[in-house]
């Protein structure tokens, strides 16, 4: 079997497509891969780094005030379609799957165009641009919250199925988790975590309850603050003169985050679909902060799905402060029959064997595919 997976600009696009192509090896390990990602995208880095192909498209998504910028983006599409045309008849993949993001765009097209069964996945309750696009061209949709199936009525085959990083957690060891922060195993601890990138916002209720974790003696707080705000953040807890910063383990960047978060006993995070996949398979209840600078502001739909449910606890950006913080983990933290509540809520949203779900649903196109 030969499947081109593509999808970039962000982790929540590219995760998800390395999931499913790490699925299918682990299946079927004669099945060969190509990636086809964005030149200036996160995928052109970590692709490589998973041992996948990675060939390169210039694409650019469309600003959202009139420019002459979106003159060239539309010409960088047309092109991109050649190329992607090109690739996809070198290649001769059985199937193409896309993840969202501008650079899906083009290759799933031209896949449609070349009579290649196509499937998308959509991470987020409400669907992006690209692929409300390519909806009308796709043989197969998969979608991670059931509240988006009314958006892809029209598609062929549209399952709600997850989203496929949520297989990549499940048996996840957590005393490796609780030994890379320096923690004895069973040792409470609340994670925080702002993305890859950080989150200045996030950061900064953190260091502002810092303080107030002395009335959680037995708590402790693993801070993953992103790379370019740990100098920073890691210099202002060490000035605060608390006995709560001893417990206080601040890192830049958290490279076996599935260990770390079932070692975890809360998480406070940004409502990233592919986190909140990871979150519900292994049912961790969380507090969940929606970036506001997001298209769409997509992530607060997906933070108020889970909180409807009891999963989770959803603070908007506009309400985040120390205090604010602080009050949601000491509600949670003090109260084990409420965090057992949470978790179980959380399971039940859980999807954890969404991959093998869209590899089904793959395998359903294709066959479709070779009979007509």
């Amino acid at each position: 079997m030969r499947v081109v997976l593509t999808g970039g600009g962000t982790g929540g696009h590219i995760y998800p497509a390395l999931a499913v192509g790490k699925f299918l090896k682990a299946e079927h390990p004669a099945t060969e891969l190509l990636y086809i990602g964005g030149r200036r995208g996160m995928e052109s880095k970590i692709v490589p780094q998973h041992g996948i192909v990675f060939h390169e498209l210039d694409i650019t998504g469309f600003r959202r005030s009139l420019s002459w910028e979106n003159v060239r983006t539309v010409f960088r599409f047309w092109q991109g379609v050649r190329n992607s045309k090109q690739m996809l008849r070198s290649f001769r993949p059985d199937a193409v799957v896309g993840t969202g993001g501008y650079v899906c765009g083009p290759v799933v097209y031209a896949a449609s165009r070349l009579g290649i069964p196509t499937l998308i996945h959509e991470q987020n309750v409400v669907p992006g641009l690209t692929n409300k696009f390519l909806s009308r061209y796709v043989d197969a949709v998969a979608v991670s919250f059931r509240e988006s199936l009314p958006f892809f009525s029209k598609v062929p085959d549209a399952v709600y199925a997850g989203n496929p990083c949520a297989s990549a957690v499940i048996g996840a060891d957590a005393k490796r988790g609780f030994s890379s922060m320096g923690l004895s195993p069973g040792t409470p601890f609340v994670l925080t975590v702002g993305g890859s990138g950080g989150a200045r916002a996030i950061n900064e209720a953190a260091i502002g309850m810092v303080p107030m974790l002395s009335k959680l003696p037995d708590v402790h707080l693993v801070f993953v603050t992103g790379e370019r705000y740990h100098e920073e953040t890691l210099s202002r807890i060490r000035s605060l003169a608390t006995e709560a910063a001893g417990r206080v383990h601040v890192v830049p960047y958290v490279h076996n985050m599935p260990e770390v978060l079932a070692a975890a006993s809360l998480v406070v995070s940004r409502a990233g679909a592919s986190l909140i996949a990871e979150f519900t398979s292994i049912g961790m209840p969380s507090i969940l902060v929606p970036s506001p600078n997001v298209t769409n502001n997509h992530q607060e739909p997906n933070a108020r799905s889970l909180a409807d449910a009891g999963a989770a606890v959803m603070i908007l950006e506009k309400d985040l402060t120390g205090e604010s913080l602080f009050a949601s983990v000491a509600a949670i933290m003090s109260d084990r029959a409420r965090r057992a509540s949470m978790s179980e809520e959380a399971r039940r949203l859980g999807m954890p064997d969404a991959a093998r779900t869209i590899a089904e649903q793959l395998s359903r196109i294709m066959r479709k595919g070779s009979n007509t």
